[in-house]
């Protein structure tokens, strides 16, 4: 959705290293804004993004309005069951949705053989794989890390629009998600987990928690527990989170 910084150009990167042509879309979807204020205030900065990606190698970007994606409003509507329930699903209702149809819209349109998505987006890679593997589209979906700066915070659009102050603040998601993981591996409960990192954002000013959820990685079930015995995947788990920083959204999450 534009706004670029270094995690999108990283997908650029692999991108490039593991096909002969890039294209890159840059679309702000508004079927996928439940809160009309925040698509208003989604940072918009074309010139600076289409520069960064000629320099970055890229061999096409296709930047539809709003009119050619939607010339008349969408009739059909996505389902992802249990999957789009929890976490952000929960929070934001009828979002995945709204990725449904413009993801399915951006590859019919550019029909790529592989598609390049960041990690910090979870749920919504969770989505576009089933949406993929239950609709036969014949792309190969590709998860690249998720990007940090050097404090730990997760490279996102929005932290253009936090305060110095809360940009400190927000430095808590990171924080909570590995102090967690290291609780859960040394054999702490998930409760006693959960209980503490709530404990933590209740003590940061200008922090509101949404959630904090231990999952299956691959199915976002929300669980109570992990089995770190030999038999466990790796990455088998995550914990996510989403928390209002000052006026900002934020999520985030870490793998087991």
């Amino acid at each position: 959705m534009g706004a670029l910084h270094d995690g999108h150009l990283k997908l650029v990167k692999n991108a490039k290293a593991n096909t002969d042509f890039v294209v890159v879309s840059i679309f702000v979807n508004p079927t996928q804004f439940n809160n009309p204020a925040d698509l208003e205030k989604y940072p918009r900065t074309i010139e600076q993004d289409v520069k960064l990606l000629g320099e970055a190698g890229v061999d096409m970007v296709f930047l539809p309005a709003v009119g050619e994606m939607y010339p008349e409003p969408t009739k059909l509507t996505f389902d992802f069951g249990a999957l789009e329930r929890v976490l952000e699903g929960a929070f934001r209702p009828g979002h995945f949705n709204g990725v449904g149809v413009i993801v399915s819209k951006l590859f019919h349109i550019v029909q790529p053989d592989k598609a390049f998505f960041g990690q910090k987006d979870l749920q919504q890679v969770a989505i576009i794989r089933r949406m993929v593997d239950d609709l036969s589209f014949g792309v190969e979906v590709v998860v690249v890390p998720t990007s940090r700066e050097l404090d730990g915070l997760a490279m996102s659009s929005r932290n253009g629009r936090l305060t110095a102050v809360d940009r400190k603040r927000a430095l808590i998601l990171f924080d909570s998600l590995t102090l967690a993981r290291k609780e859960l591996l040394a054999g702490k409960s998930w409760f006693e987990v959960q209980k503490k990192i709530s404990h933590k954002f209740n003590l940061e000013q200008g922090v509101e928690l949404e959630y904090f959820e231990l999952v299956r990685t691959k199915s976002l079930e929300t669980v109570s527990a992990i089995d770190i015995s030999q038999q466990a995947e790796p990455q088998e788990y995550s914990i996510c989170t989403a928390a209002y920083v000052g006026e900002v959204r934020l999520i985030d999450n870490l793998s087991i």
